[in-house]
């Protein structure tokens, strides 16, 4: 749902529904990535765990972290870890585009 709500916001989007996946496209070409967005429960690697992961790749890479409800992931932590931005599901269209723009901007 979140793909089609960033499309209709007018934004590319390359979806992965696994974070090996994601990491291995994101290795062969990390420019091709302007934001990153993922969630704590990612198949085979948590959502933090991938972000740490392409950090080490490209250390600028604006991200932002989704949760449902996590004892783990919360909004003080996400920032502690370099996310630009953090949303609890169910997303908000109005949410994830104020979420989106500030991440972008925050690299300019």
């Amino acid at each position: 749902m979140e793909m089609q709500l960033l499309e209709w916001l007018g934004y590319h989007v390359i979806p992965f529904t696994s974070s090996a996946e994601a990491l291995a496209q994101f290795k062969t070409a990390p420019k091709l990535f302007d934001l990153v967005i993922t969630d704590m429960a990612m198949p085979g690697m948590s959502g933090n765990k991938l972000a740490g992961k392409l950090v080490k790749v490209r250390p600028d890479i604006p991200m932002i972290i989704c949760t449902g409800f996590s004892q783990i992931m919360d909004q003080e932590k996400a920032i502690s870890l370099g996310f630009k931005g953090f949303l609890y599901k169910p997303i908000v269209m109005k949410d994830l585009a104020c979420a989106v723009r500030q991440a972008l901007d925050s690299q300019v």
